[in-house]
């Protein structure tokens, strides 16, 4: 029997509750599929941060590089400036791990209705594979004349040739596996440095990949035609921060956020994954029963076929697709009344 180590992080808001909603998808299907996931939980976050002044303890790092994979829900507190949230706990992870790769699916599933005009199931099913680990985020840059009159704020972008061309080539090879078709995404008008380096890598990787189609879009076009045209797409590659614009575009156009799974993936054996929806903590509607657990669960089937339990994975997806098929037992975003532990049993029961 295989065993697999997870680090559980819930994190704030209602990552408590989907999360929960989560492991008991993947406890039923670990049982059916003969391994098991073992769990060590961590209580980091917003509440952790209130009490210690940090979102995660110094040698939190350490704690997860024991682990297979990390499995978070959402971090974020509306009295914590997302800044500190953000490079107190998910970067630094993101960085440590080296988990340049960040997955976001786009499907519309059966059963969920699109925002878009002529749109049906199947329609629209993007891959965006967003850089991950350097990029818009990169935490260089600060402050002159702080909080005077004459404050500067320098913020810098950093790419390099290593990590563009890594995500570039990972992004090829992606699009091998689907429909032979990559777009890449960026802003080389505005940014003459940058993104000048992104498509001179973009077009150098291409000649290595002859049968793949490919197209470049400004950032601004392809946030338009993620709209107007999104059977046009497949496998998407941008940056950090246009990767993290263009996923909640492709969110809102297949049903929302509650359906909307991520990973961060790292191709260093000694380093973890980390698994997590692309939603926010929501704190409007937190320990109400009322948060849409599939995002959640969906990200659970992504961390299975990272760990190599693809039946596994298949199953959960499977229930997923099943549920949102019959309609029974779906929450309030997506056109459904029932509670929070209700959809979860339904995806237990359809497992």
């Amino acid at each position: 029997m295989n065993n697999y180590n997870i680090a559980v992080i819930p994190g704030d808001g209602i990552g408590i509750e989907v999360v929960d909603s989560a492991l008991k998808v993947l406890d039923k299907v670990s049982n059916n599929n003969n391994f098991k996931l073992n769990y060590s939980f961590y209580d980091w976050g917003s509440n952790y941060y209130f009490k210690n002044k940090l979102m995660m303890p110094e040698d939190g790092l350490d704690l997860l590089s024991k682990s297979d994979a990390i499995f978070l829900g959402a971090i974020g507190h509306p009295d914590i400036q997302d800044h500190l949230t953000l490079n107190g706990l998910l970067l630094p992870i993101r960085r440590k791990f080296d988990q340049y790769v960040c997955i976001r699916p786009s499907v519309l599933f059966p059963g969920v209705s699109s925002p878009l005009k002529n749109v049906k199931e199947g329609d629209i099913d993007i891959v965006v594979v967003r850089e991950n680990t350097e990029g818009e985020y990169a935490n260089v840059g600060g402050f002159q004349y702080h909080e005077t009159n004459d404050e500067i704020a320098l913020q810098t972008a950093v790419f390099t040739r290593k990590g563009t061309e890594r995500i570039i080539r990972y992004s090829f090879e992606l699009a091998k596996q689907r429909s032979k078709k990559l777009t890449s995404i960026t802003k080389s008008n505005a940014q003459g440095y940058s993104m000048v380096l992104w498509d001179r890598v973009f077009e150098e990787v291409s000649k290595d990949y002859p049968e793949i189609e490919t197209s470049s879009l400004l950032i601004d076009a392809a946030c338009m035609d993620f709209i107007r045209k999104p059977k046009d797409f497949d496998v998407v590659v941008a940056s950090n921060l246009f990767g993290d614009i263009l996923t909640d575009i492709g969110a809102m156009i297949t049903g929302g956020l509650g359906l909307a799974s991520s990973g961060n993936i790292s191709f260093d054996d000694k380093n973890p994954s980390m698994f997590e929806p692309t939603h926010g903590s929501a704190p409007d509607i937190a320990g109400k029963n009322l948060a849409n657990p599939i995002a959640q669960i969906l990200t659970g089937a992504m961390m299975l076929s990272h760990l190599g339990e693809d039946n596994a994975a298949n199953e959960v997806r499977e229930s997923v697709i099943e549920t949102l098929k019959n309609g029974n037992n779906l929450t309030s975003d997506i056109g459904g009344n029932s509670k929070t532990d209700e959809c979860t049993n339904e995806i237990l029961n359809n497992l």
